[in-house]
């Protein structure tokens, strides 16, 4: 039950830091392309990747990369763990998997996206 509470909260600092920062980037920059999420994609995915360098090190047990990595990092974004996922596939080889779950990730994720709009715009 700790690990729930403590992933929990760090979703709930991720998300509000996702807001943050989203809309900071996105306030300076006068455009309609998403260069707050793009940011906030890349931000994750550097914490990530810090978060996750520290384990392998052996310098954060598993309770704080669970808070860090699923919590804070995964309520800031999604992504990050998608690519995570990805560069652990490639680190281990399996180059197969890693472009099959680049592409579905993206395809799929779009054609749900796509469906999702469609069916309401139906209602």
């Amino acid at each position: 039950m700790k690990i729930i509470l403590a992933i929990g909260a760090g979703s709930f600092i991720g998300g509000v830091f996702r807001y943050l920062v989203s809309v900071v980037i996105q306030s300076r920059i006068p455009t309609t392309f998403p260069y707050g999420t793009l940011g906030v994609n890349f931000i994750g995915c550097l914490l990530i990747g810090l978060v996750f360098g520290m384990a392998d090190r052996g310098n954060l047990d598993l309770g704080w990369r669970l808070f860090l990595a699923t919590g804070v990092i995964g309520g800031f974004t999604t992504f990050s763990a998608f690519s995570l996922e990805t560069v652990l596939m490639i680190r281990d080889g399996q180059y197969l998997y890693a472009s099959a779950y680049v592409v579905f990730s993206v395809l799929l994720g779009l054609a749900a996206t796509f469906v999702g709009i469609s069916v309401i715009k139906l209602l």
